[in-house]
C-alpha cells in the first residue's frame, strides 16, 4: 500500500481522487453555484446598507421623540407647579371678599360688636369650607390622649382631674393635609400630681 492509500483507506482502486463526482456530483459546478458572483454580493451589500440606514433613521427618530417627551414633561411639570394652587387661591378669594366687606361695614358705620362677631364667624365658616374642600383637616385634641405623631407638647402640668399624658389645653390647633401632618397641635399635657 502506498502513502496515498494509507491516508484514504476507503478509496476505491482505479479511481482518481476527486474524480468520483465527475459523472454524478460534479463538484466544480457545485462550487461555482455555491460561490456567489460579484453582482449578487454587491446587491446583498446594498440591501444591508439600506437596512442599516433605515435602522439609523429609526434610532434618530426614537431619540428625537424621547427628547420631545422629556421637554413636554418638563413643561407640564412646570405648569403644574405654577398653577397647583390655582383652585385653592380661587376659593380663598371668597374669604378675602368677605373680610373686605366686613372692613367696609365696620369703617362706614358704627358696627356693633355683635355684627362684627357675626361677620367674623361667617368668614371663619367660609374659610373652613375652603380648607375642607382642599383636604385640610383640623386637629383639636383637647381632652384626648397625647399622640406624639399629631401633637407637640409645649409643657406639662400636674393635674388631679386628668389622667397623665392627656391633653389639658390646646395652644395652637394642628392640621392634616390629605391625611398627612401639616402642622402638629401645640398642647399642654397633664402629668401626675
Amino acid at each position: 500500500m502506498s502513502h496515498s492509500d494509507e491516508s484514504n483507506p476507503v478509496q476505491e482502486e482505479g479511481v482518481e481522487p476527486g474524480a468520483e463526482g465527475a459523472e454524478g456530483g460534479q463538484p466544480e459546478v457545485a462550487e461555482a453555484e455555491a460561490a456567489p458572483d460579484a453582482a449578487s454580493l454587491a446587491e446583498h451589500i446594498e440591501k444591508l446598507q439600506a437596512e442599516v440606514h433605515h435602522a439609523q433613521e429609526n434610532a434618530m427618530r426614537a431619540q428625537a421623540e424621547m427628547q420631545n417627551v422629556r421637554k413636554r414633561s418638563l413643561r407640564e411639570v412646570e405648569q403644574a407647579r405654577k398653577f397647583a394652587l390655582e383652585r385653592f387661591m380661587s376659593d380663598l378669594l371668597e374669604v378675602n371678599d368677605t373680610l373686605e366687606k366686613g372692613l367696609e361695614v365696620s369703617e362706614g358705620e358704627q358696627a356693633s360688636a355683635e355684627q362684627l362677631q357675626e361677620g367674623t364667624e361667617l368668614t371663619l365658616r367660609i374659610l373652613r369650607k375652603v380648607f375642607e374642600k382642599h383636604g385640610l383637616q383640623e386637629v383639636d385634641p383637647a381632652g384626648a390622649a397625647f399622640d406624639p405623631e399629631l401633637h407637640e407638647a409645649m409643657s406639662m402640668l400636674p393635674s388631679e382631674d386628668q389622667e397623665p399624658n392627656t391633653v389639658l389645653f390646646v395652644i395652637q390647633k394642628g392640621f392634616l393635609l390629605n391625611g398627612r401632618l401639616l402642622r402638629p397641635a401645640r398642647v399642654i399635657v397633664a402629668s401626675a400630681p
